[in-house]
């Protein structure tokens, strides 16, 4: 399974950094929505969905979370832990979210606006909407 990460610039002197994101420059895809999750108990897990046509940039622009991504054929996992760093989730990908640590803050940048209709919440739908048997 690719993994797609992507390196947001960073721009700062001896006041501190700043990242700018931008959709169609530095963003491969038009933002619609953006939303962020923080405050995350301790041994809790996020997400458990796919997405029919939504692309999504994950980031933490403060602490850290591990993503699982699973194809339905192969499974990845990414450790979010800097600022500087996004990673891309294609359509058709179940994704997991974990292992948040305390000042976590889990941000994602949409393609579109939030659909119902788009997500796979169930992870047998999710095999037979990719062609794997379940």
């Amino acid at each position: 399974m690719e993994i797609k990460m992507m390196q947001f610039q960073t721009h700062g002197d001896e006041r501190g950094a700043l990242i700018a994101l931008e959709e169609n420059k530095n963003i491969p895809f038009e933002v619609k929505r953006v939303y962020f999750m923080y405050d995350t108990k301790k041994g809790v897990h996020r997400g458990f969905h796919a997405h029919k046509t939504l692309r999504q940039i994950l980031f933490c622009p403060c602490g850290a979370c591990t993503i699982m991504l699973d194809s339905g054929s192969e499974r990845a996992y990414v450790r979010l832990d800097k600022p500087t760093e996004g990673l891309i989730v294609e359509a058709n990908t179940w994704r997991e979210m974990y292992d948040f640590t305390d000042d976590a803050v889990l941000m994602v940048l949409a393609s579109d606006y939030y659909d119902e209709n788009d997500y796979i919440r169930n992870y047998d739908e999710f095999l037979r909407h990719v062609g794997k048997k379940v």
